[in-house]
């Protein structure tokens, strides 16, 4: 049996044998929690025009002190530009609206008083040039990119997209992925009766959570007993139809650990088995013969979810096109348990001091198998070897469910 290895070379080897995922076209519509994979520039300048910030009135500043002007008519949000040629005219404008041109500054409506076709600033109010303007081009000029390839699709992109005319979007294909519960112990959730030495399925159900809210949505589940044919063939027939693969248990060294030895019939390359970590060590990666991407996880649910995390979800984010946000860093605000030979995965919960500093407070889990807690965890710290505990105040990786 081959020496586990450690966590950052696990990462390496499985980032560094991923394929890419297809893309495809959708409407703006359908795009949103995508992953961008084409650039979009500006279609011209934004804003298009001097734009007026306040209701109000544009004024000419050329007049120097004058404090009243005639109201020449009405310039709307929407409207073609009017001309303001006479100093001692005002044009009454509204928010968003073009800057009537030959006006130099926006008087707010507040700052006047009006009388029939008249205004008059207030005694207090001081125009200044280019006030409640906002310039054309200053956000961006036409041709400037706004957006590269690799970043999820939030509120603000699919601003960006609708306001430069992008009614349809390049965007990588989210795959389909089939999450495999291994085991002659697991049963369906709905049934109502267990047997001695029968548990309930949930891993699977865990995992395909955790894919939904990243945005894999074309999950399936199934199950396969401990038995070398019938995962075989169950899992060949999965390879012919999926592009990702998630199995759950099986792949340890015991006498019904059969992932490994069915995988290997199948033409799927091992890439990795077993990893330095604590839990899920037994964590097994390989390719498929047509690039599919298998992640064969432990079967203890604390173990599958950490793996799902630190593993599975970002590999299959960077096979999107991805472009992966930084870690995010927490501080640990009681000791936690480590290693001397193994990174720890500890369950946290995390909360913020008046400083706003992250801090995360360990919630360990008995065993690997004990999952009743994580409820009132937020996900795990990563720890690297080191003596028996991880000081108060140690910096570490969080992981987020």
């Amino acid at each position: 049996m081959s020496e586990p290895i450690p966590v950052h070379e696990a990462e390496q080897r499985i980032r560094a044998s991923l394929p890419r995922f297809g893309t495809e076209h959708v409407a703006i519509d359908l795009a949103a929690g995508r992953v961008l994979r084409q650039t979009v520039v500006a279609e011209r300048d934004q804003p298009p025009f001097d734009r007026v910030m306040m209701d109000g009135y544009a004024i000419r500043l050329g007049a120097g002190s004058r404090r009243e002007f005639a109201v020449a008519g009405r310039q709307l949000a929407g409207m073609s530009g009017e001309a303001l040629a006479d100093p001692a005219q005002a044009m009454e404008v509204t928010t968003g609206a073009m800057l009537p041109l030959g006006a130099e500054a926006v008087v707010p409506v507040e700052q006047v008083s009006r009388d029939a076709d008249r205004i008059r600033l207030h005694d207090d109010w001081h125009p200044a040039m280019r006030q409640f303007v906002h310039a054309r081009g200053s956000d961006c000029r036409e041709g400037d990119t706004l957006l590269e390839p690799g970043v999820r699709l939030r509120a603000p992109e699919l601003a960006v997209l609708a306001a430069n005319g992008v009614a349809e979007v390049e965007v990588a294909r989210v795959p389909g992925v089939a999450i495999v519960a291994t085991g002659d112990e697991l049963v369906d959730v709905e049934q109502p009766v267990l047997d001695p030495g029968q548990i309930r399925r949930s891993n699977d159900r865990a995992l395909a959570a955790a894919l939904r809210a990243r945005g894999f949505d074309d999950v399936t589940l199934a199950r396969v007993p401990d038995d070398l044919a019938a995962t075989t063939a169950t899992l060949g027939q999965l390879l012919a139809s999926r592009q990702v693969l998630v199995l759950s248990g099986g792949v340890s060294v015991g006498q019904r650990d059969l992932v490994p030895a069915a995988l290997a019939a199948l033409g799927v390359r091992q890439v990795l088995h077993r990893i330095a970590q604590r839990p899920g060590k037994p964590m097994w990666f390989g390719i498929g013969p047509d690039g599919q991407i298998v992640f064969a996880l432990p079967g203890n649910p604390v173990s599958a979810l950490v793996c799902a995390v630190r593993y599975l979800l970002p590999a299959l984010e960077q096979a999107l096109g991805r472009v992966m946000p930084a870690p995010e860093r927490v501080v640990l605000d009681a000791p936690a348990i480590t290693s001397p030979t193994l990174t720890c995965f500890v369950p946290v919960r995390v909360h913020h001091d008046p400083a706003g500093r992250a801090l995360a407070s360990p919630v360990p889990a008995p065993t690997s198998g004990d999952f009743s807690a994580l409820p009132r965890t937020d996900g795990v710290v990563e720890l690297a070897p080191s003596g028996a505990h991880a000081a108060a105040g140690t910096v570490a990786t969080l992981h987020r469910w």
